[in-house]
């Protein structure tokens, strides 16, 4: 029986290149402090030697190493939360947490990069991953985690998410009882999973009400500040203004608030809101907002254990898993006024 190919390790690579192991070590770490030249060549010595650092032995990875928990956008109040609920269930598996903002070239050295820096897996939160980075990921054999993804990729892929669609239908439902019947909607990104799911919520109870949707009163966004600003300007201005905006993230929510303010209209007498997530800043708000509570931290600590139960080469039960959201009023919505 012929023998298998050795596995190319760092120091082939680095006789190869005529560098230094530790050279070669900088390039899969991303280190700033290597010649382009230099950079250039030992990549290209990696992927020809089709170079994949060492996975842990089985019984080590509960206990050693990192994961890296990934966002696409600047830090705001529901990244804290799932760094919260991620590090506390990283500290009671005993490794470290790496929290990073998305890199533009998620290339195969960026995945081997990872695991030579002993990532154990990564969490990527609302993240956008093509067919190849998904392969380069595979290849390195970094197990991947999605939480609330922008799309829902074919392979099968494990994800965490909440119960979107029954979080816009109690949010929907709630100013429905209140008597509000011109309702908007101002939501996250077109194509994202969980932006869909939340409008269809929106849609259903509205359908179930007999109640169309005005013309106007769906905007797509980015779920931050300034979409709620521009998103509630949109709809404030219609010719038929909505008495009540069910706003898809709490930093959307807080942004229709200052547009509602900026055109005299008094939140919840004049306009009730609705927000999404249950952050902070929801009850900082004035008045606290009305939220649908999205469970964070407990999606950030599933993640993080799921992570390394499939670093540790176990099965899980569930490629998706969705924790229950629930309605939480404040101030903000209150019933409609007499016309």
């Amino acid at each position: 029986m012929p023998a298998s190919p050795r596995r190319a390790t760092l120091a082939t690579v680095a006789a190869s290149a005529g560098v230094s192991v530790a050279t070669v070590s900088k390039v899969l770490n991303g280190r700033s402090d290597v010649a382009p030249a230099t950079r250039s060549l030992v990549e290209a010595l990696l992927r020809q030697h089709d170079y994949v650092a060492p996975s842990p032995r089985r019984g080590e990875v509960a206990g050693a190493g990192s994961v890296e928990l990934q966002f696409d956008a600047d830090l705001n109040a529901y990244s804290t939360e799932i760094i919260q609920g991620a590090v506390a269930a990283a500290a009671e598996a005993g490794v470290g947490v790496v929290v990073s903002i998305r890199r533009a070239d998620r290339t195969a050295a960026w995945a081997r990069g990872l695991v030579a820096a002993g990532r154990r897996g990564l969490i990527a939160v609302t993240s956008e991953l093509t067919a190849g980075q998904l392969a380069a990921l595979a290849k390195a054999r970094l197990p991947l985690v999605l939480i609330d993804p922008l799309n829902l990729p074919r392979a099968r892929v494990t994800s965490i998410g909440s119960t979107n669609f029954a979080g816009g239908l109690a949010a929907t439902q709630h100013l429905l009882s209140l008597g509000h019947r011109r309702i908007a909607y101002v939501g996250g990104p077109a194509v994202a999973a969980c932006n869909q799911a939340r409008l269809h919520g929106y849609r259903a109870a509205m359908e179930a009400e007999g109640t169309p949707v005005l013309p106007g009163y769906v905007q797509t966004g980015h779920f931050r500040y300034h979409d709620g600003v521009t998103g509630g300007a949109a709809v404030l201005d219609l010719p038929r203004p909505p008495t009540a905006i069910f706003a898809a993230s709490d930093e959307t929510a807080l942004g229709i608030m200052e547009a509602a303010r900026a055109r005299g209209l008094r939140i919840p007498e004049d306009l009730s809101i609705v927000g999404f997530d249950d952050t902070q800043i929801a009850q900082m708000a004035s008045p606290p907002l009305t939220t649908v509570r999205q469970p964070l931290r407990e999606m950030g600590g599933v993640a993080l254990r799921t992570a390394l139960r499939l670093a540790a080469g176990e099965k899980i039960d569930s490629h998706h898993v969705e924790l229950a959201t629930g309605l939480v009023v404040r101030g903000s919505t209150a019933p409609v006024a007499p016309a």
